[in-house]
């Protein structure tokens, strides 16, 4: 804050000193056109002389004026230019390093904690004798975290890569409702989490990256269920349309705010403070979703689900298929 408050400072002052500068200048030329006429009236030969001389002078003493607030605007333009300039710029690195500084809270709370989930589930059947269905249980929920965790150094790795535009994007055939519907059986069985219901078309086909896209549907289920209870319902379309194919995960959790929409595909963006937030993650997810539809030529957009909630709405460019 104190930068800020610097700037404005020195802005009113600069601000001062040109006004007096001006003041002084005006004072001065108003001074030397009296002693011009003075002078015109002791020297001229005769009145005609003398009214000609004035109305010459008064003609440059108006162009002298008009010079000095010329050139007094043009500075001030200039100087609320660069004060608009420097105050955007200092916003915006003090918007960035509250986001760096969320998002370095967000994972390392997000490393932790499947860390020490999978730590637990370890050590129990480690140190204890358990039934065989119960340490089943232990064993797959450890798996799902460390998939989970796998995810994110996956997020974290490609997001660094796309800042370096280190990423390229395979072209391949892909049965993307084949594709999809994989994917989703996956999700499917993740528990205490909001149950997904999938609705996909058959036969539609694209060109594209398996990897990047299985990224792309899997952080949209996760930011779905993010945001919604354990008992409510997240639900995936997969759906033909004229040019392309239409992917929507629909949630009826918090929703977005209109103002947030276009910035929850900002990297590290997130809504509110990361020290009072409850949901997890790292504002990359939705991040790498925008970059990898733009990477195939698609477009994504967040708009109101009803009566609440959110539908992440994907097209991507459809094979034709001959």
């Amino acid at each position: 804050m104190r930068p800020v408050i610097f700037l404005y400072v020195l802005a009113f002052y600069i601000l001062l000193q040109f006004s007096w500068w001006a003041y002084l200048l005006i004072d001065l030329n108003n001074e030397v056109f009296e002693h011009r006429i003075e002078n015109v009236a002791l020297t001229a030969v005769s009145e005609e002389a003398k009214q000609a001389e004035t109305i010459l002078l008064e003609k440059k003493i108006r162009q002298r004026h008009l010079m000095v607030i010329g050139e007094g605007a043009v500075f001030l333009i200039l100087l609320a230019w660069g004060a608009a300039i420097s105050i955007r710029s200092f916003n915006k690195e003090v918007e960035l390093a509250r986001q760096q500084k969320n998002f370095l809270l967000s994972i390392t709370h997000e490393f932790k904690s499947p860390l020490a989930s999978i730590k637990l589930y370890l050590e129990t059947i480690l140190k204890h004798k358990l039934e065989k269905e119960k340490e089943t249980a232990f064993i797959n929920s450890a798996i799902r975290d460390a998939e989970r965790l796998d995810n994110l150094v996956e997020n974290t790795l490609l997001a660094n890569l796309m800042d370096h535009q280190g990423y390229k994007f395979a072209k391949e055939e892909i049965n993307f409702s084949a594709f999809v519907r994989l994917i989703s059986q996956k999700l499917q069985t993740i528990p205490n989490q909001a149950k997904l219901i999938c609705h996909i078309e058959d036969n539609l086909f694209i060109i594209g990256d398996k990897n990047a896209l299985s990224m792309m549907v899997f952080n949209l289920v996760e930011n779905a269920r993010k945001y919604s209870t354990p008992d409510s319902i997240v639900e995936l379309r997969l759906e033909d349309r004229k040019n392309s194919v239409e992917l929507c995960v629909m949630d009826n959790g918090i929703g977005i705010p209109d103002n947030e929409k276009q910035k929850v595909f900002h990297r590290f963006y997130r809504i509110g403070n990361e020290e009072k937030r409850k949901t997890k993650g790292t504002g990359l997810g939705l991040f790498i979703v925008n970059y990898i539809v733009s990477g195939h030529k698609g477009t994504i957009k967040a708009i109101d689900n009803k009566p609440k909630g959110t539908i992440m709405k994907v097209n991507l460019p459809k094979m034709q298929l001959s």
